[in-house]
């Protein structure tokens, strides 16, 4: 499970951005996760409780906001009906190729924390 090392990653950037302004204990992290990235929301989540489980950080929370990746045809416009996890190359209607738009996130949106000098702070 790569996830392992994504979440450990996501983990090691939330500390170094919270000791930029002291020390502090992180309550949530916000991530953007796309369906091209090959990372599965739920694992993820279970690796970040399994990294910060023995961590001042242990209660912190991680919010996963999805972002689909879209294909689009130039002819007929986006194809909507497809399953998702399921990639078409050419367009069923004209048989043109499709091109794919989105869905590459892996991003920390944002972080939540606890200052150890006062009430708390978003970075």
């Amino acid at each position: 499970m790569h996830e392992m090392g994504i979440a450990l990653e996501i983990y090691r950037q939330c500390r170094e951005a919270v000791a930029e302004y002291g020390s502090g204990r992180i309550e949530g992290v916000k991530i953007a996760v796309g369906e091209l990235s090959a990372v599965e929301p739920d694992l993820i989540a279970y690796a970040w409780a399994a990294v910060t489980i023995d961590t001042p950080d242990a209660e912190a929370r991680l919010d996963v906001r999805w972002c689909p990746a879209r294909q689009t045809c130039p002819t007929c416009g986006e194809i909507k009906d497809r399953v998702d996890g399921s990639w078409l190359r050419i367009c069923p209607g004209c048989s043109m190729p499709l091109v794919v738009e989105g869905g590459n996130e892996l991003d920390i949106e944002s972080i939540q924390y606890l200052s150890d000098d006062d009430d708390g702070g978003e970075s």
